[in-house]
């Protein structure tokens, strides 16, 4: 098995990278979070890295921590989940923000993931919540508050994507009232810039 990988990115495609190790350029499949990471070509690059492997084919799916590559196996033990939508599932959500809809038992949030449905995503619920718990998550992943989380609901049921809903968060300043009115219209705040 391939734990980990360490190079240089040669090549940037719309859900993989091609890293350069030793020679060798490794295609990874990886979360759109980490495009945001990554540098320029030629820059070096560490990835926490998963084999799948099938009849036809071997992927390498790469992760930034240990932890989110932990995230992405748990995912891959819920029957109807595969690499494919477990990187989908991560490429919208952060771990933090998934431990946290999977401990409020909130499906209807997952089930906005293109190619996640309601049984699916009440499938991931049931069977990860007792497994993925936010204060069983290794230490650097802060849990999601539930106002958080209802502000990102409100954002998403006005239009917004989870990712334009994220990042509008991301932009709310940590001293603001613990009021949802107040917080929505701070994130929608972010979309006027």
């Amino acid at each position: 098995m391939i734990a980990s990988v360490s190079g240089k990115v040669q090549a940037r495609r719309d859900d993989s990278i091609v890293v350069q190790v030793s020679g060798v350029g490794l295609e990874v499949f990886v979360p759109t979070g980490v495009f945001n990471t990554l540098g320029e070509i030629g820059q070096p690059v560490a990835l926490f890295t998963y084999l799948a492997v099938r009849e036809d084919s071997l992927r390498l799916y790469g992760f930034p921590t240990e932890e989110e590559k932990s995230l992405f196996e748990l995912l891959l033990t819920v029957q109807g989940v595969g690499p494919r939508l477990g990187l989908a599932i991560l490429s919208i959500f952060p771990p933090e923000m998934l431990a946290n809809a999977i401990h409020r038992d909130d499906a209807e949030v997952i089930s906005r993931v293109p190619g996640v449905g309601k049984k699916t995503a009440q499938k991931i619920v049931l069977d990860l919540k007792g497994k993925l718990l936010p204060e069983t998550l290794p230490a650097g992943l802060a849990a999601v508050s539930k106002l958080d989380t209802e502000v990102i609901a409100a954002l998403t049921a006005l239009g917004y994507s989870i990712v334009e809903a994220q990042a509008a968060l991301q932009s709310i300043p940590r001293d603001a009232p613990d009021d949802i009115e107040e917080r929505v219209r701070l994130a929608l705040g972010y979309f006027a810039d």
